[in-house]
């Protein structure tokens, strides 16, 4: 089973990415910063989502699972996080490190896939 503190993160990553599509949408002038806040958002708020998605697969026994929370949130504070210290007037040199948060979004949803494949047909509990 996915570790409750990692629903919490999740659950609290998806707090900041609404805060963060809100100033988007009202707290900016800036286009840039305006696409920035909204693709940072966007993409924290569904890689949140995705770890609700893993504790769920975690629980029909894909093991593997358990690995993705931490993948996926760092990938969010790394993507998202990059993206919204920009829109804030951060060095745009960040943006460098953008590309690792999306990379971590892949390697989440690889082990997402192949813990849901290594668990297909089994019951809640029973290990893989």
């Amino acid at each position: 089973m996915v570790d409750r503190i990692w629903l919490a993160a999740a659950a609290l990553a998806a707090l900041v990415s609404v805060a963060g599509g809100a100033f988007g949408a009202h707290g900016v002038d800036d286009p840039q910063a305006k696409a920035w806040l909204t693709t940072g958002a966007t993409y924290l708020m569904s890689h949140s989502l995705a770890v609700f998605a893993a504790a769920y697969v975690a629980e029909r026994g894909g093991r593997l699972a358990r690995f993705c929370p931490p993948v996926f949130l760092a990938g969010g504070v790394l993507f998202a996080g990059t993206l919204f210290a920009m829109a804030l007037r951060a060095p745009r040199m960040l943006g460098a490190i953008t590309p690792i948060g999306g990379v971590l979004f892949l390697a989440g949803w690889g082990l997402l896939a192949i813990a849901a494949l290594r668990s297909a047909g089994s019951r809640p509990g029973q290990d893989h």
